[in-house]
């Protein structure tokens, strides 16, 4: 198994004073976001890691992994920076995004899954927004899960469900098949549209959500990891404080 993670943003959204560093080497309790996340990747036995990086690259300076330098990223959004790197997408992939961090249980329940594309979600998602004033609960990706076992819908600020709504958390899980549907289809919306894509004014603007959204639209199946347990997603200086908090050592 190895995994992805896709460092491509900046801190912008943190403050004046990080907006030309990589968010994902943003310092939480003196030690950068990125390293909490491979700490825990090699502790659940993911060894063979691949970074995407875009600007500041050159920041980046840890050791044993493979980068892959987006130099197109001011021309597409998140999808884009993932799709340079379709080359690992050779075996079970773990793919997340460098802006959260996690505790152990969580990797280790998504890594036993079995399903060709899994992503991982958070049922009692609200209860992180109580106080996010800066990041408010309109701009979480929601997720609406059918009977727990099936996502039929993802996006932010779902408002109108009717099953059950969780959050992304921004950490997906592929088997070689999964990861053959996810670029095949890709490749086919590449391919065939210049128009809005889902929420994305084009396919070359979309979100990894979007591109969820497209192949439960293709009825392939997307299971949901519901999770529990100490997480949190950093794009506010108030996030970051609160993450200060959570994982304080």
């Amino acid at each position: 198994m190895n995994a992805i993670i896709i460092a491509a943003g900046s801190g912008k959204r943190i403050s004046e004073s990080v907006k030309n560093f990589p968010k994902s080497m943003i310092t939480v309790n003196g030690k950068p976001i990125i390293e909490y996340q491979l700490t825990t990747l090699r502790k659940a036995g993911i060894n063979e890691i691949c970074i995407i990086t875009g600007p500041h690259s050159e920041k980046f300076n840890i050791k044993n992994v493979k980068y892959i330098k987006d130099i197109d990223y001011e021309n597409h959004d998140i999808l884009g920076s993932l799709m340079q790197a379709r080359k690992y997408f050779q075996k079970d992939t773990i793919i997340l995004y460098s802006d959260i961090i996690f505790e152990s249980k969580i990797i280790e329940k998504i890594i036993k899954s079995k399903e060709d594309i899994s992503i991982a979600v958070d049922m009692n998602w609200e209860e992180k927004y109580e106080g996010r004033t800066e990041h408010p609960k309109s701009e979480a990706e929601n997720v609406e899960v059918k009977n727990d076992t099936e996502i039929i819908r993802i996006k932010k600020n779902i408002t109108d469900a009717n099953y059950r709504i969780g959050e992304f958390l921004g950490i997906m899980k592929f088997s070689m098949k999964g990861s053959e549907l996810f670029i095949e289809k890709y490749d086919e919306v590449i391919n065939n549209k210049t128009d809005l894509f889902h929420d994305a004014p084009s396919i070359s603007k979309a979100y990894v959500t979007d591109m969820i959204q497209e192949l439960i639209d293709s009825n392939i199946k997307i299971n949901p990891i519901l999770i529990s347990g100490k997480w949190c997603e950093i794009d506010t200086l108030q996030d970051l404080k609160n993450a200060e908090k959570i994982f304080n050592p």
